[in-house]
Protein backbone atom coordinates (compact mmCIF):
# COMPACT_ATOMS: atom_id res chain seq x y z
CA UNK A 1 0.00 0.00 0.00
CA UNK A 2 2.77 2.45 0.99
CA UNK A 3 4.77 1.64 -2.15
CA UNK A 4 1.66 2.20 -4.28
CA UNK A 5 1.02 5.61 -2.70
CA UNK A 6 4.66 6.62 -3.08
CA UNK A 7 4.50 5.72 -6.77
CA UNK A 8 1.38 7.87 -7.20
CA UNK A 9 3.10 10.75 -5.39
CA UNK A 10 6.14 10.42 -7.64
CA UNK A 11 3.87 10.37 -10.69
CA UNK A 12 2.48 13.79 -9.80
CA UNK A 13 5.75 14.99 -11.33
CA UNK A 14 5.70 12.64 -14.33
CA UNK A 15 6.51 14.17 -17.72
CA UNK A 16 3.10 13.05 -19.01
CA UNK A 17 0.29 15.37 -17.91
CA UNK A 18 -2.28 12.57 -18.21
CA UNK A 19 -0.31 10.39 -15.80
CA UNK A 20 -0.02 13.33 -13.41
CA UNK A 21 -3.77 13.97 -13.37
CA UNK A 22 -4.64 10.27 -13.19
CA UNK A 23 -2.31 9.85 -10.22
CA UNK A 24 -4.03 12.75 -8.46
CA UNK A 25 -7.42 11.11 -9.08
CA UNK A 26 -6.16 7.86 -7.57
CA UNK A 27 -4.80 9.64 -4.51
CA UNK A 28 -8.09 11.50 -4.02
CA UNK A 29 -9.99 8.20 -4.37
CA UNK A 30 -7.88 6.76 -1.56
CA UNK A 31 -8.63 9.77 0.62
CA UNK A 32 -12.36 9.50 -0.05
CA UNK A 33 -12.22 5.77 0.74
CA UNK A 34 -10.50 6.50 4.05
CA UNK A 35 -7.29 4.75 3.00
CA UNK A 36 -5.32 8.01 3.27
CA UNK A 37 -5.82 10.62 5.94
CA UNK A 38 -7.78 13.63 4.74
CA UNK A 39 -5.94 16.90 5.43
CA UNK A 40 -7.61 19.54 7.53
CA UNK A 41 -8.98 22.33 5.35
CA UNK A 42 -8.61 25.90 6.54
CA UNK A 43 -9.32 29.33 5.14
CA UNK A 44 -5.74 30.04 3.98
CA UNK A 45 -5.24 31.22 0.41
CA UNK A 46 -2.31 31.68 -1.98
CA UNK A 47 -2.61 33.42 -5.34
CA UNK A 48 1.02 33.23 -6.47
CA UNK A 49 2.23 29.66 -6.96
CA UNK A 50 4.89 29.07 -9.61
CA UNK A 51 5.01 25.69 -11.33
CA UNK A 52 7.35 23.81 -13.62
CA UNK A 53 6.00 25.93 -16.48
CA UNK A 54 8.31 28.68 -15.25
CA UNK A 55 10.55 27.54 -12.39
CA UNK A 56 9.41 25.40 -9.49
CA UNK A 57 9.83 21.88 -8.12
CA UNK A 58 6.11 21.38 -8.69
CA UNK A 59 4.14 20.43 -11.78
CA UNK A 60 0.72 22.14 -11.87
CA UNK A 61 -0.82 18.91 -10.55
CA UNK A 62 1.80 18.54 -7.80
CA UNK A 63 1.25 22.20 -6.87
CA UNK A 64 -2.47 21.50 -6.38
CA UNK A 65 -1.67 18.43 -4.29
CA UNK A 66 0.69 20.51 -2.13
CA UNK A 67 -1.97 23.20 -1.79
CA UNK A 68 -4.63 20.64 -0.89
CA UNK A 69 -2.51 18.76 1.65
CA UNK A 70 -1.42 22.09 3.18
CA UNK A 71 -5.07 22.95 3.79
CA UNK A 72 -5.38 25.85 1.36
CA UNK A 73 -8.92 26.93 0.48
CA UNK A 74 -7.85 28.35 -2.88
CA UNK A 75 -4.72 28.20 -5.03
CA UNK A 76 -3.54 30.45 -7.85
CA UNK A 77 -1.04 29.57 -10.58
CA UNK A 78 1.36 32.38 -11.49
CA UNK A 79 4.11 31.46 -13.95
CA UNK A 80 6.59 33.80 -15.62
CA UNK A 81 5.61 34.67 -19.20
CA UNK A 82 3.60 31.46 -19.51
CA UNK A 83 0.05 30.25 -19.02
CA UNK A 84 0.94 26.81 -20.36
CA UNK A 85 0.18 25.06 -17.05
CA UNK A 86 -3.19 26.74 -16.45
CA UNK A 87 -5.40 24.06 -18.02
CA UNK A 88 -3.76 21.32 -15.99
CA UNK A 89 -3.95 23.45 -12.84
CA UNK A 90 -7.68 24.06 -13.30
CA UNK A 91 -8.29 20.36 -13.97
CA UNK A 92 -6.25 19.28 -10.96
CA UNK A 93 -8.13 21.77 -8.79
CA UNK A 94 -11.43 20.22 -9.80
CA UNK A 95 -10.12 16.74 -8.98
CA UNK A 96 -8.90 17.84 -5.54
CA UNK A 97 -11.93 20.00 -4.85
CA UNK A 98 -9.91 23.16 -4.39
CA UNK A 99 -10.86 26.47 -5.99
CA UNK A 100 -8.28 27.89 -8.40
CA UNK A 101 -7.33 31.10 -10.14
CA UNK A 102 -4.96 31.49 -13.06
CA UNK A 103 -2.51 34.23 -13.95
CA UNK A 104 0.79 35.22 -15.53
CA UNK A 105 3.69 37.21 -14.12
CA UNK A 106 5.85 39.26 -16.45
CA UNK A 107 8.30 42.15 -16.53
CA UNK A 108 7.12 45.46 -17.90
CA UNK A 109 9.11 48.34 -19.34
CA UNK A 110 8.50 51.55 -17.37
CA UNK A 111 11.11 53.59 -19.25
CA UNK A 112 8.45 55.81 -20.85
CA UNK A 113 7.13 56.80 -17.42
CA UNK A 114 8.46 58.98 -14.61
CA UNK A 115 10.14 55.87 -13.17
CA UNK A 116 12.72 55.71 -15.95
CA UNK A 117 16.12 54.99 -14.44
CA UNK A 118 14.68 53.94 -11.06
CA UNK A 119 15.12 50.59 -9.37
CA UNK A 120 11.46 49.56 -9.08
CA UNK A 121 10.75 45.96 -7.97
CA UNK A 122 13.28 44.15 -10.16
CA UNK A 123 16.50 43.33 -8.25
CA UNK A 124 18.58 43.20 -11.44
CA UNK A 125 17.52 46.08 -13.68
CA UNK A 126 16.32 49.67 -13.54
CA UNK A 127 13.16 50.88 -15.33
CA UNK A 128 11.69 47.35 -15.37
CA UNK A 129 9.02 46.07 -12.97
CA UNK A 130 7.18 42.84 -12.33
CA UNK A 131 3.43 42.90 -12.84
CA UNK A 132 0.87 40.12 -12.64
CA UNK A 133 -2.23 39.43 -14.69
CA UNK A 134 -4.66 37.85 -12.21
CA UNK A 135 -8.04 36.23 -12.74
CA UNK A 136 -7.58 35.46 -16.44
CA UNK A 137 -10.87 34.23 -17.95
CA UNK A 138 -10.48 30.64 -19.15
CA UNK A 139 -11.74 31.59 -22.61
CA UNK A 140 -8.66 33.83 -23.00
CA UNK A 141 -5.93 31.26 -22.34
CA UNK A 142 -5.05 30.93 -26.03
CA UNK A 143 -4.91 34.72 -26.41
CA UNK A 144 -2.43 34.90 -23.52
CA UNK A 145 -0.28 32.19 -25.10
CA UNK A 146 -0.12 34.13 -28.37
CA UNK A 147 0.65 37.41 -26.61
CA UNK A 148 3.70 36.00 -24.81
CA UNK A 149 5.11 33.93 -27.69
CA UNK A 150 7.38 36.64 -29.14
CA UNK A 151 8.53 37.75 -25.69
CA UNK A 152 9.50 34.17 -24.83
CA UNK A 153 11.58 34.01 -28.00
CA UNK A 154 13.36 37.25 -27.11
CA UNK A 155 13.93 35.97 -23.59
CA UNK A 156 15.63 32.83 -24.88
CA UNK A 157 17.98 34.93 -26.99
CA UNK A 158 18.99 36.75 -23.81
CA UNK A 159 19.19 33.46 -21.90
CA UNK A 160 21.81 32.29 -24.39
CA UNK A 161 23.79 35.49 -23.88
CA UNK A 162 23.80 34.94 -20.12
CA UNK A 163 24.91 31.34 -20.59
CA UNK A 164 27.87 32.67 -22.58
CA UNK A 165 28.73 34.94 -19.66
CA UNK A 166 28.57 32.01 -17.25
CA UNK A 167 30.77 29.92 -19.51
CA UNK A 168 33.35 32.71 -19.69
CA UNK A 169 33.29 33.03 -15.91
CA UNK A 170 33.53 29.28 -15.32
CA UNK A 171 36.04 28.49 -18.08
CA UNK A 172 39.03 28.11 -15.67
CA UNK A 173 37.05 25.44 -13.82
CA UNK A 174 36.10 23.49 -16.94
CA UNK A 175 32.36 24.04 -16.50
CA UNK A 176 30.38 24.74 -19.66
CA UNK A 177 26.61 25.03 -20.03
CA UNK A 178 24.61 24.27 -23.16
CA UNK A 179 21.20 25.88 -23.62
CA UNK A 180 19.81 22.87 -25.53
CA UNK A 181 21.44 20.10 -23.50
CA UNK A 182 21.53 21.50 -19.97
CA UNK A 183 18.82 24.16 -19.70
CA UNK A 184 15.88 23.15 -21.89
CA UNK A 185 15.56 19.66 -20.30
CA UNK A 186 15.12 21.30 -16.89
CA UNK A 187 12.11 23.26 -18.16
CA UNK A 188 8.64 22.72 -19.61
CA UNK A 189 9.57 24.79 -22.64
CA UNK A 190 8.48 22.12 -25.13
CA UNK A 191 4.99 22.19 -23.57
CA UNK A 192 4.63 25.96 -23.54
CA UNK A 193 6.62 26.87 -20.46
CA UNK A 194 9.21 29.62 -20.10
CA UNK A 195 12.93 29.49 -19.30
CA UNK A 196 14.17 31.85 -16.63
CA UNK A 197 17.42 32.83 -14.92
CA UNK A 198 16.59 30.25 -12.26
CA UNK A 199 16.75 27.43 -14.83
CA UNK A 200 20.19 28.59 -15.88
CA UNK A 201 21.44 28.89 -12.31
CA UNK A 202 19.92 25.52 -11.37
CA UNK A 203 21.85 23.92 -14.23
CA UNK A 204 25.00 25.66 -12.99
CA UNK A 205 24.26 24.40 -9.47
CA UNK A 206 24.18 20.82 -10.75
CA UNK A 207 27.48 21.33 -12.58
CA UNK A 208 29.13 22.83 -9.49
CA UNK A 209 27.99 19.93 -7.30
CA UNK A 210 29.29 17.45 -9.89
CA UNK A 211 32.63 19.29 -9.94
CA UNK A 212 33.34 19.64 -6.23
CA UNK A 213 30.85 17.42 -4.46
CA UNK A 214 28.67 18.67 -1.62
CA UNK A 215 29.83 20.18 1.63
CA UNK A 216 33.03 22.03 2.48
CA UNK A 217 34.72 21.68 -0.96
CA UNK A 218 31.78 23.41 -2.63
CA UNK A 219 31.62 26.17 0.00
CA UNK A 220 35.37 26.76 -0.41
CA UNK A 221 34.94 26.94 -4.18
CA UNK A 222 32.13 29.49 -3.88
CA UNK A 223 34.08 31.65 -1.46
CA UNK A 224 37.61 31.39 -2.79
CA UNK A 225 37.24 30.72 -6.52
CA UNK A 226 34.03 32.59 -7.32
CA UNK A 227 34.53 35.18 -4.54
CA UNK A 228 30.86 35.03 -3.54
CA UNK A 229 29.56 36.31 -0.22
CA UNK A 230 28.12 33.24 1.48
CA UNK A 231 25.80 34.05 4.38
CA UNK A 232 25.94 31.97 7.53
CA UNK A 233 22.48 30.57 6.73
CA UNK A 234 23.48 29.53 3.20
CA UNK A 235 26.75 28.09 4.48
CA UNK A 236 24.96 25.93 7.04
CA UNK A 237 22.66 24.59 4.34
CA UNK A 238 25.53 23.83 1.95
CA UNK A 239 27.77 22.22 4.55
CA UNK A 240 25.01 19.68 5.18
CA UNK A 241 25.49 17.06 2.46
CA UNK A 242 22.26 15.31 3.51
CA UNK A 243 20.20 18.47 2.98
CA UNK A 244 17.22 17.38 0.79
CA UNK A 245 16.94 20.88 -0.70
CA UNK A 246 20.65 21.19 -1.49
CA UNK A 247 20.39 22.14 -5.17
CA UNK A 248 17.68 24.72 -4.48
CA UNK A 249 19.66 26.27 -1.63
CA UNK A 250 22.69 26.57 -3.90
CA UNK A 251 20.47 28.11 -6.58
CA UNK A 252 19.20 30.63 -4.02
CA UNK A 253 22.73 31.68 -3.17
CA UNK A 254 23.71 32.03 -6.83
CA UNK A 255 20.53 34.02 -7.54
CA UNK A 256 21.44 36.51 -4.85
CA UNK A 257 25.20 36.74 -5.36
CA UNK A 258 26.15 35.72 -8.92
CA UNK A 259 23.46 37.19 -11.15
CA UNK A 260 25.04 40.65 -11.23
CA UNK A 261 28.15 39.11 -12.81
CA UNK A 262 26.34 37.38 -15.67
CA UNK A 263 23.13 39.37 -16.10
CA UNK A 264 22.19 40.83 -19.49
CA UNK A 265 19.62 43.60 -19.42
CA UNK A 266 16.19 42.63 -20.74
CA UNK A 267 14.80 44.84 -23.48
CA UNK A 268 12.66 43.39 -26.28
CA UNK A 269 11.25 40.71 -23.99
CA UNK A 270 9.66 43.35 -21.72
CA UNK A 271 6.49 44.87 -23.19
CA UNK A 272 5.78 48.50 -22.40
CA UNK A 273 3.58 48.77 -19.32
CA UNK A 274 0.82 50.50 -21.30
CA UNK A 275 0.75 47.58 -23.76
CA UNK A 276 0.38 45.08 -20.91
CA UNK A 277 -2.45 47.08 -19.34
CA UNK A 278 -4.28 47.35 -22.67
CA UNK A 279 -3.92 43.62 -23.24
CA UNK A 280 -5.03 42.77 -19.71
CA UNK A 281 -8.12 44.94 -20.05
CA UNK A 282 -8.94 43.45 -23.46
CA UNK A 283 -9.03 39.89 -22.08
CA UNK A 284 -10.86 40.77 -18.86
CA UNK A 285 -7.89 40.07 -16.56
CA UNK A 286 -6.82 42.16 -13.55
CA UNK A 287 -3.44 43.81 -13.97
CA UNK A 288 -1.65 44.10 -10.62
CA UNK A 289 1.60 45.78 -9.64
CA UNK A 290 3.75 43.47 -7.47
CA UNK A 291 4.96 45.45 -4.46
CA UNK A 292 8.36 44.33 -3.21
CA UNK A 293 9.56 47.04 -0.83
CA UNK A 294 13.05 47.58 0.48
CA UNK A 295 14.71 44.26 1.36
CA UNK A 296 16.73 43.64 4.49
CA UNK A 297 17.25 39.98 5.34
CA UNK A 298 15.68 38.08 2.43
CA UNK A 299 13.05 35.54 3.52
CA UNK A 300 13.79 33.21 0.60
CA UNK A 301 17.55 33.72 0.68
CA UNK A 302 17.73 34.73 -2.99
CA UNK A 303 17.51 38.51 -2.64
CA UNK A 304 20.34 40.64 -1.33
CA UNK A 305 19.71 43.65 0.90
CA UNK A 306 18.57 46.33 -1.50
CA UNK A 307 16.36 49.40 -1.78
CA UNK A 308 13.35 49.42 -4.07
CA UNK A 309 10.15 51.49 -4.17
CA UNK A 310 9.82 52.82 -0.65
CA UNK A 311 11.67 56.12 -1.17
CA UNK A 312 9.19 57.20 -3.87
CA UNK A 313 6.12 55.20 -2.85
CA UNK A 314 3.69 58.11 -3.23
CA UNK A 315 4.88 58.87 -6.76
CA UNK A 316 4.64 55.18 -7.60
CA UNK A 317 1.01 54.86 -6.55
CA UNK A 318 0.03 58.04 -8.32
CA UNK A 319 1.56 56.55 -11.48
CA UNK A 320 -0.15 53.17 -11.03
CA UNK A 321 -3.47 54.97 -10.71
CA UNK A 322 -2.89 57.17 -13.76
CA UNK A 323 -1.81 54.21 -15.89
CA UNK A 324 -5.01 52.33 -15.11
CA UNK A 325 -3.50 49.44 -13.16
CA UNK A 326 -6.32 47.80 -11.23
CA UNK A 327 -4.60 46.11 -8.30
CA UNK A 328 -1.54 45.69 -6.10
CA UNK A 329 -0.31 42.29 -5.01
CA UNK A 330 1.88 41.93 -1.93
CA UNK A 331 3.17 39.26 0.44
CA UNK A 332 2.49 39.89 4.14
CA UNK A 333 5.44 37.75 5.25
CA UNK A 334 7.98 39.70 3.19
CA UNK A 335 7.58 43.20 4.61
CA UNK A 336 7.46 45.08 7.88
CA UNK A 337 4.08 46.13 9.24
CA UNK A 338 5.04 49.77 8.60
CA UNK A 339 5.62 48.98 4.91
CA UNK A 340 2.35 47.06 4.67
CA UNK A 341 0.36 49.76 6.45
CA UNK A 342 1.63 52.33 3.94
CA UNK A 343 0.87 50.14 0.92
CA UNK A 344 -2.61 49.27 2.18
CA UNK A 345 -3.41 52.91 2.90
CA UNK A 346 -2.32 53.91 -0.60
CA UNK A 347 -4.39 51.11 -2.12
CA UNK A 348 -7.40 52.47 -0.28
CA UNK A 349 -6.64 56.02 -1.40
CA UNK A 350 -6.52 55.04 -5.07
CA UNK A 351 -9.17 52.26 -4.94
CA UNK A 352 -6.68 49.58 -5.94
CA UNK A 353 -7.75 45.97 -5.43
CA UNK A 354 -5.48 44.24 -2.89
CA UNK A 355 -4.32 40.69 -3.72
CA UNK A 356 -2.09 38.48 -1.59
CA UNK A 357 0.19 35.68 -2.67
CA UNK A 358 3.33 33.95 -1.42
CA UNK A 359 5.83 33.50 -4.23
CA UNK A 360 6.32 29.69 -4.28
CA UNK A 361 9.26 28.42 -6.36
CA UNK A 362 11.38 26.46 -3.86
CA UNK A 363 10.70 23.34 -1.76
CA UNK A 364 11.66 25.27 1.37
CA UNK A 365 8.73 27.64 0.99
CA UNK A 366 5.51 26.70 2.82
CA UNK A 367 2.25 27.03 0.92
CA UNK A 368 0.64 28.58 4.00
CA UNK A 369 1.44 32.19 4.87
CA UNK A 370 0.90 32.40 8.62
CA UNK A 371 1.40 36.18 8.54
CA UNK A 372 -1.84 36.38 6.55
CA UNK A 373 -3.75 35.05 9.57
CA UNK A 374 -3.36 38.40 11.31
CA UNK A 375 -6.88 39.88 11.58
CA UNK A 376 -5.55 43.01 9.90
CA UNK A 377 -5.40 41.05 6.64
CA UNK A 378 -8.95 39.66 6.66
CA UNK A 379 -9.63 41.77 3.57
CA UNK A 380 -7.18 39.61 1.63
CA UNK A 381 -9.31 36.50 2.19
CA UNK A 382 -12.34 38.38 0.89
CA UNK A 383 -10.29 39.66 -2.06
CA UNK A 384 -9.21 36.13 -2.96
CA UNK A 385 -12.79 34.89 -3.09
CA UNK A 386 -13.70 37.98 -5.11
CA UNK A 387 -10.87 37.07 -7.48
CA UNK A 388 -12.34 33.56 -7.81
CA UNK A 389 -15.77 35.07 -8.45
CA UNK A 390 -14.37 37.48 -11.03
CA UNK A 391 -12.63 34.68 -12.94
CA UNK A 392 -15.74 32.54 -13.00
CA UNK A 393 -18.00 35.43 -14.09
CA UNK A 394 -15.59 36.72 -16.74
CA UNK A 395 -15.16 33.21 -18.12
CA UNK A 396 -18.91 33.14 -18.71
CA UNK A 397 -18.97 36.66 -20.16
CA UNK A 398 -16.14 39.23 -20.30
CA UNK A 399 -18.66 41.98 -19.62
CA UNK A 400 -19.41 40.36 -16.26
CA UNK A 401 -15.86 40.71 -14.94
CA UNK A 402 -15.15 42.69 -11.81
CA UNK A 403 -13.56 45.64 -13.63
CA UNK A 404 -15.67 45.72 -16.79
CA UNK A 405 -17.35 49.07 -17.53
CA UNK A 406 -20.74 47.43 -16.98
CA UNK A 407 -19.79 46.09 -13.54
CA UNK A 408 -18.23 49.38 -12.46
CA UNK A 409 -21.37 51.22 -13.59
CA UNK A 410 -23.55 48.80 -11.63
CA UNK A 411 -21.31 48.74 -8.55
CA UNK A 412 -19.20 51.95 -8.54
CA UNK A 413 -17.59 51.25 -5.18
CA UNK A 414 -14.67 48.78 -5.21
CA UNK A 415 -15.64 47.67 -1.72
CA UNK A 416 -19.15 46.88 -2.94
CA UNK A 417 -17.82 44.98 -5.96
CA UNK A 418 -15.53 42.91 -3.76
CA UNK A 419 -18.52 41.80 -1.66
CA UNK A 420 -20.56 40.94 -4.78
CA UNK A 421 -17.82 38.89 -6.41
CA UNK A 422 -16.80 37.28 -3.13
CA UNK A 423 -20.31 35.84 -2.90
CA UNK A 424 -20.06 34.57 -6.48
CA UNK A 425 -16.79 32.82 -5.64
CA UNK A 426 -18.01 31.27 -2.40
CA UNK A 427 -21.29 30.14 -3.92
CA UNK A 428 -19.33 27.97 -6.37
CA UNK A 429 -17.48 25.97 -3.72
Amino acid sequence: MKADVNLLLDNLSNTDVNIRLDSLKRLMNRIEAGKLEKPLAGKDVNNHIHTSYSFSPYSPTKAIWMAYTSGLATAGIMDHDSIGGAGEFIGAGKIAGIMTTIGVECRADFSKTSLKGRRINNPDQDSVAYVALHGIPHTQIDAVKEFFKPYTAYRNMRNIEMIKNINDLMKPSGIKLSFEKDIVPLSSFQDGGSITERHILFALSLKLIALTGKGLPLVDFLKNRLKLAVSSKSESYLLDSSNPHYEYDLLGLLKGELVSSIYVNASDECPDITEIIRFSDSIGAICAYAYLGDVGNSVTGDKRAQKFEDDYIFELFELLHSLGIKAVTYMPSRNSMAQLDMVRALCDRYSLFQISGEDINSPRQPFICTALRNEKFNNLYEATWALVGHELAATENLDSGMFSPQSISKYPSLEQRIKVYMRIGQNNI
